[in-house]
């Protein structure tokens, strides 16, 4: 399997985000799949005709938002959806009931409007 990007240099949108978006779009749609092995920045750089810099910086966006993830000098590679979207959700989670807490709610008024969300998000 080929990583096949393309970077338009005449569009508004950045290159590292052009790049940041095939990624993921990708990875999350499965054409890239779970354990998939990046190129390297600087390789991928140079394939792009891009600078390394721009490179890393969609690599390290990608990384925050779960995506793919480093495993040291073993290299980059798309990380299972399902633990990333699981940690976000934990990190939103403990984000809200500590200011739910911090705002003097109780535990029960805290999730009541957890409750009410979930249903406007997810319906009934």
């Amino acid at each position: 399997m080929t990583l096949r990007i393309t970077v338009n240099t005449g569009s508004p949108t950045a290159p590292y985000e052009q790049l940041r978006a095939q990624i993921a779009e990708r990875a999350r749609s499965g054409a890239l799949p779970v354990g998939y092995k990046l190129p390297t920045v600087r390789g991928l750089a140079e394939d792009l005709g891009l600078a390394a810099n721009t490179v890393a910086k969609a690599y390290k966006a990608l990384e925050a938002d779960g995506v793919i993830e480093t495993r040291g000098r073993h290299g980059t590679f798309v990380a299972a959806a399902g633990d990333a979207a699981e940690r976000l959700a934990a990190t939103a989670a403990a984000s809200y009931a500590g200011e739910a807490h911090r705002l003097g709610l109780t535990r029960e008024a805290a999730a009541k409007a957890v409750e009410e969300a979930l249903r406007a998000a997810y319906g009934t």
